[in-house]
C-alpha cells in the first residue's frame, strides 16, 4: 500500500541517523535555533525599519517598541520556514540547516516560532491597535507563504504584503497616526518582491525536485537572476521619484549605486548555490531605506 504525499507544512520527525534515531548532540541547541531564524534578513529587517521609525517621528521608546515587534515577527517567519521544510531540507541533503543535521528537531523550532508569534501580537500593540494591525497582516503573510503560498504561483505575494506592511505599521504608530505615501508602500512591496526572488535563487533545483513550484521555480535560475535585480532597481527608482519635485544629485547618486550593486551582485553569482545576489538585495535595499531618510522624503 503506498502512503500518500505529506501535505505542505507536515512537521515530522528527522533523522539521518541509520536507526531512524537522531543521536544526543552536545547541548548547542542556542546557536543552532539562530542560525534556524535566517538572522541576516531578520536583522536587516528589523535595523531598516526602526531606522525608518526614528526617521518618521518616533522617539526612544516608540521605535524601541516597533524594533522589538518587527524582530519578533521576523523571527516568528524564519523559523516556521525552517520548521515546515525540515522533511525537504533533509531529503535535499542542507547542511546550513540545524534541523537537516539533525543538531535540533522540527518540533522545537516550531515552539520557537509560535512562541516568538504569540509575543509578536502584545509587542506590536505598544504601537497602537491600527498599527499593530498592519505588522501582524504582514506577519500572516509570511506564514501563510511558508505553510501554503511558496508552492503556488502566488508565492511572491506575501512578500508584497509583508514589506509593504512594515512603513504602515510605522506611520499608523506614530503620536498622529496616517498612512504612508503610496509610493513608499509600493516601493516596499517591490522590495518584498525581488527579496522572494533572490532567496529562493540558491535553492530552486532542490525545491523543483521536492515538489515546491512558486512563481520563481516556473520561471527558472536565469529568468529570476536577471529579473531580481531589475525589480530592486525598481523600487529604488520608486524611492527617488517618488516625493514631490525633482529628484536632486543625492538621489541620483543613491539610484547609480544601487544599479551598480545589483549589477554586480548578479554578474558576480558564479554557481548555483552564490549568496553574493541576496547580499547585494539586502544592500540596495539599504540604499532604499537610505533614501526614505533622506531630506524630502515623507513618509506621510
Amino acid at each position: 500500500m503506498t502512503s500518500s504525499p505529506a501535505p505542505p507544512g507536515y512537521l515530522a520527525p528527522v533523522s539521518h541517523h541509520p536507526s531512524g534515531v537522531v543521536p544526543r548532540t552536545p547541548p548547542r541547541r542556542l546557536p543552532a535555533l539562530l542560525r534556524c531564524c535566517h538572522p541576516e534578513p531578520a536583522l536587516a529587517v528589523t535595523v531598516f525599519v526602526t531606522a525608518l521609525a526614528v526617521a518618521a517621528g518616533h522617539g526612544p521608546p516608540g521605535a524601541a517598541a516597533v524594533g522589538t515587534a518587527v524582530l519578533a515577527g521576523q523571527l516568528s517567519v524564519g523559523w516556521c520556514n525552517d520548521a515546515t521544510d525540515a522533511r525537504r531540507d533533509t531529503a535535499c541533503g542542507r547542511t546550513d540547516k540545524p534541523v537537516a543535521e539533525g543538531r535540533l528537531s522540527a518540533r522545537a523550532v516550531a515552539v520557537a516560532a509560535w512562541t516568538a508569534l504569540v509575543l509578536c501580537a502584545p509587542l506590536s500593540l505598544l504601537s497602537g491597535p491600527g498599527a499593530a494591525a498592519a505588522h501582524l497582516t504582514g506577519v500572516a503573510a509570511g506564514w501563510g507563504y511558508n505553510l501554503r503560498l511558496k508552492h503556488t504561483l502566488l508565492s511572491p505575494l506575501p512578500y508584497a504584503v509583508g514589506f509593504a506592511s512594515l512603513p504602515v505599521f510605522v506611520t499608523l504608530g506614530l503620536p498622529r497616526p496616517s498612512w504612508p505615501a503610496w509610493w513608499v508602500m509600493a516601493a516596499g512591496a517591490l522590495l518584498g518582491v525581488g527579496a522572494h526572488l533572490v532567496n529562493v535563487l540558491p535553492d530552486i533545483e532542490d525545491d523543483l525536485a521536492t515538489g515546491v513550484r512558486g512563481l520563481p521555480q516556473r520561471l527558472g535560475r536565469t529568468v529570476c537572476r536577471w529579473l531580481a535585480p531589475l525589480v530592486m532597481l525598481t523600487a529604488v527608482g520608486v524611492v527617488v521619484a517618488g516625493p514631490p519635485g525633482q529628484a536632486g544629485t543625492g538621489g541620483l547618486w543613491l539610484a547609480g549605486a544601487a544599479g551598480a550593486v545589483a549589477v554586480a551582485g548578479t554578474v558576480r553569482a558564479a554557481g548555483p548555490r552564490s549568496r553574493w545576489p541576496f547580499r547585494a538585495a539586502m544592500v540596495v535595499a539599504g540604499l532604499a531605506v537610505t533614501g526614505l531618510l533622506g531630506p524630502g522624503a515623507r513618509l506621510v
